[in-house]
This record gives structure tokens, sequence and C-alpha cells, in this order.
């Protein structure tokens, strides 16, 4: 993963975009020598926020087994159809 001074992408924010988008590896961006964001491509992110949505779905899914609130198989796959649209 690449580093780079908040100054370096405002002055060069087309060519760090550009090698972004070849690489598609995470750029963090530094302030003060203190990290402070990181650049992804759309792509990237995209998959991250998909992930992110099943890893959630799985969570609510424990707690739901936790405090005993079940499901068929069918009612569950109609509601995980309806939830990942």
């Amino acid at each position: 993963m690449k580093t780079q001074l908040v100054t370096t992408l405002k002055r060069h924010a087309t060519r760090i975009l550009t090698e972004l988008a070849h690489d598609q590896s995470p750029v963090l961006i530094t302030q003060h020598g203190i990290p402070t964001a990181y650049l992804v491509d759309v792509a990237t992110f995209d998959a991250l926020k998909h992930r992110l949505k099943i890893l959630e779905g799985i969570a609510r899914g424990e707690r739901a087994i936790q405090e005993g609130r079940i499901s068929t198989h069918h009612q569950a796959k109609r509601r995980l159809k309806r939830w990942l649209k």
C-alpha cells in the first residue's frame, strides 16, 4: 500500500487516481504525519460494501439464534433474498 501526503494528493490528484485505478491498491493519505484517509478504487469500495452487508446479515442471524428467533429454511431464504436487493 502506498502512502501519500495530502499536499501531494492536492498537487498530483490525477496521477494518483490513475495509479489507483491501475494498481487497485489503497492509498493512505496523511496530514501532518497522521493517517487521515484511505483512497480506494470504486470496484474495491463496492466489494467492501457488499462484504460488510453480508457480515451484518450473519451478525443479525447470530443474534436471532441467541434470542431464540428462528425461521424455516424457506422463510429465511425469502427474507435474505429481499434483504440483499
